[in-house]
């Protein structure tokens, strides 16, 4: 691995959330929370700029979500730091899924994408 890799490194865990009180199936609207933990793995220390989401549902509706910041933040992770936080998302379906990335800045004036693996949003009991 290069210098590099290891200098601009940022984990990302994403712990989806049906949120049964605020859905309404019959109306086609099911509601997710999702926690993001956001950690640091890497030897420099980086602002989390801006969010570029992709969310997809069960009939194939894409919809993109762009934005500075998360939450209203722009968190800054030294080194081994991490941030969690709580958002959410509206599908008009029981399955979904999310995946993006975080555009970051280094402290060194370097520029990044951190991924956001794809995780799956589900009502409970309609996956296997």
């Amino acid at each position: 691995m290069s210098d590099d890799a290891n200098k601009y490194r940022i984990e990302v865990r994403a712990e989806p959330a049906y949120l049964e009180d605020q859905s309404a199936p019959n109306e086609n609207r099911y509601v997710f929370a999702y926690t993001i933990t956001i950690r640091n793995t890497g030897t420099v220390a980086a602002r989390l700029i801006s969010r570029h989401w992709l969310i997809v549902d069960a009939n194939g509706q894409e919809r993109e979500v762009r934005g500075e910041g998360v939450v209203g933040e722009q968190p800054y992770l030294p080194p081994g730091g991490l941030f969690r936080y709580t958002s959410g998302a509206l599908l008009e379906t029981p399955v979904g899924s999310m995946r993006g990335s975080y555009r970051m800045l280094a402290d060194d004036g370097r520029s990044f994408d951190a991924p956001i693996p794809v995780f799956t949003l589900a009502m409970p009991r309609t996956l296997h």
